[in-house]
């Protein structure tokens, strides 16, 4: 516990300064989804708020997404730090570069520092995935790049405001070095927007109740936070628990990269300890910030605490990454921009399954891998080059648990459900496309007692041009990890892909990573793999099977095949098959 000494606060004062910074999150994120230009953030909501205090200690983060939330607190402190005393009301700073802590140069973080008759109390901070970054590929994300340099714009902490000021020069560098300057600039404008609206609430908070009394508050908010967490660590027997998890081959001549995790459980104390091989040259390596975002999350999926989520969760979490190098501790110049979805997800696996092995019970169904694709081209309708990242196309299953099934298109793990996909409508407003598909996949949930969730498969075709596609992540391989017993005989049903078609006609599935060129009358579609299951499936309930089969979710041959269920299509009944009678 944090030794400093605290002002004691009453719970009345404290639940209303924590609804009000609760509020304030919300507002901000409100303000991005109403006024941001791109697709990627007003439709996708891929960006996060978060407020800090003075001593760049997170009070505050949102229901938003694990790859942001994670990293932005070494980030936090590493901005912080690098202008020192060079701190002044009115002051915005932006920053990008993972080897200073951010996640990925997409990953575009503003900080707004809020003064209070003279002194800095807290931070408003918005962080959101810019639709491009320059660099050789459209939307960033380039399989073919063997070091940073050839990825995009690296952005170290640098003022976009100073003392209220817009530093014009600054802003139009960097949207001379993006493709898609319009949406660029709206998306800067709107978390402008979100960080100012968080600066305003905070100070009014501070007008009505005082520095004194708020930071009383933050401190026992933070307070609470390490109290849940430790106490969850003390229920976890003592010992070292370790567990690996493997990164695919993406088809790159790397092959299968394994990721392990040693966790210590010490009183109410977590030690964890990253060991990873060297780093590659291709764009899987994660630096240290993004890295933290892997294991916390990891952590937090064994975890499942109760409100506030804050830095104080964290407190009793002592991370060693491994060293410098190597594939979650990368050096520069490694290239970098999957890490968030790869190996960011295969980390999380990695951190839980070895809690797990410490306390079974908590045991659950792995979420999706993120399998996706960007796109872009150039609009002939305005005459300039769109680009985006399609969140849609990556939405797939989550886990199961003890308890439920996993939920249906929630997204991949490194999101956890933060994202949304949006209307088909907007999306062919926005862009010159055609999209033919987006619907739940049958059998990609994991099969388990508890089934996993399924998957989405997103298609599209160009209209009138030709198309840049760009596909990252993994799941094509591998499906996601059951729990608990949970395995499905058909597991080439789960997996991810990437098909090029001609009209209805499949040309080419694709298990890689690649650049494509799509041309009008050609189709991509990206089919996402499922959620891992929980449980022995034959210990499914049989009207849980016939439910599955009749909405979609499973076919009637592996209802049989992984269920033991004969399932007749006209009567809707359903009868074990001779195996799952012997076997139960």
């Amino acid at each position: 516990m944090n030794n400093r000494t605290r002002t004691k606060v009453d719970p009345i004062t404290l639940a209303v300064v924590r609804g009000a910074l609760e509020t304030t999150q919300r507002e901000m994120t409100l303000t991005l989804e109403k006024t941001a230009r791109s697709s990627v953030f007003n439709v996708a909501h891929d960006y996060s708020n978060a407020l800090f205090n003075h001593r760049a200690e997170m009070i505050l983060q949102g229901q938003d997404i694990p790859i942001h939330l994670g990293g932005l607190m070494p980030a936090m402190k590493a901005v912080a730090a690098y202008f020192g005393d060079d701190i002044h009301e009115g002051d915005v700073i932006y920053h990008n570069d993972p080897v200073m802590m951010g996640s990925h140069i997409l990953d575009c973080c503003m900080y707004k520092p809020v003064f209070y008759n003279g002194e800095l109390v807290f931070w408003s901070v918005c962080k959101g995935h810019v639709t491009d970054i320059g660099g050789p590929v459209p939307a960033g994300y380039n399989p073919d790049a063997k070091e940073i340099y050839a990825e995009g714009l690296r952005i170290p902490p640098v003022k976009l405001w100073e003392k209220g000021r817009p530093r014009d020069d600054v802003i139009n560098f960097l949207l001379s070095n993006v493709r898609s300057r319009r949406d660029w600039e709206g998306d800067l404008r709107a978390q402008y927007g979100a960080v100012s609206i968080g600066e305003r609430n905070l100070v009014a908070l501070l007008d009505k109740y005082g520095v004194t009394e708020v930071q009383a508050c933050v401190d026992e908010l933070l307070d609470m936070a390490e109290r849940s967490m430790r106490a969850l660590i003390a229920s976890v027997p003592d010992g070292t628990y370790e567990a690996s998890a493997v990164l695919e081959d993406a088809g790159h001549g790397l092959g299968e990269l394994c990721i392990k995790a040693s966790v210590r459980i010490q009183g109410d104390n977590c030690h964890i300890r990253i060991d990873s091989p060297p780093q590659v040259p291709y764009f899987i390596n994660s630096y240290e910030g993004n890295s933290h975002s892997g294991v916390y999350l990891g952590v937090m999926m064994f975890a499942k605490v109760a409100p506030p989520y804050n830095e104080g969760l964290y407190r009793c979490i002592h991370l060693d990454l491994g060293p410098k190098g190597t594939l979650c501790n990368a050096a520069e110049p490694a290239p970098h921009v999957n890490c968030t979805t790869t190996p960011m997800e295969t980390l999380a696996d990695a951190v839980r399954l070895a809690l797990e092995q410490a306390s079974p019970e908590r045991a659950v169904g792995s979420w999706c891998h993120s399998s996706g694709i960007n796109i872009a081209g150039r609009d002939t309708r305005n005459e300039e080059e769109y680009v985006t990242m399609v969140l849609a196309s990556l939405i797939g299953g989550a886990g199961a648990t003890a308890h439920q099934d996993g939920w249906n298109a929630v997204g991949p793990q490194c999101c956890f459900g933060a994202l949304t996909s949006g209307d088909i409508e907007i999306l062919e407003h926005s862009y010159p496309i055609q999209i033919h598909r987006y619907g739940l996949v049958s059998d990609s949930g994991g099969a388990g007692k508890h089934r996993g969730g399924c998957a989405t498969a997103w298609e599209v075709e160009p209209l009138d041009h030709e198309m840049t596609v760009i596909s990252f992540g993994e799941g094509r391989h591998y499906p996601a990890l059951g729990a608990q017993g949970a395995e499905s005989a058909r597991a080439d049903l789960k997996l991810g892909r990437v098909e090029r078609k001609e009209g209805d006609e499949v040309v080419e599935v694709m298990r890689k990573n690649a650049i494509l060129t799509i041309r009008p009358g050609e189709r991509v579609s990206t089919v996402n793999p499922g959620g891992g299951g929980w449980g022995p499936p034959l210990e499914r309930e049989i009207d849980s099977v016939v439910h599955d089969v009749r909405n979609g979710y499973v076919s009637a041959q592996a209802a049989e095949q992984e269920y033991g269920v004969i399932v007749d299509a006209e009567t809707w009944a359903g009868r074990p098959t001779p195996e799952r009678s012997a076997r139960r």
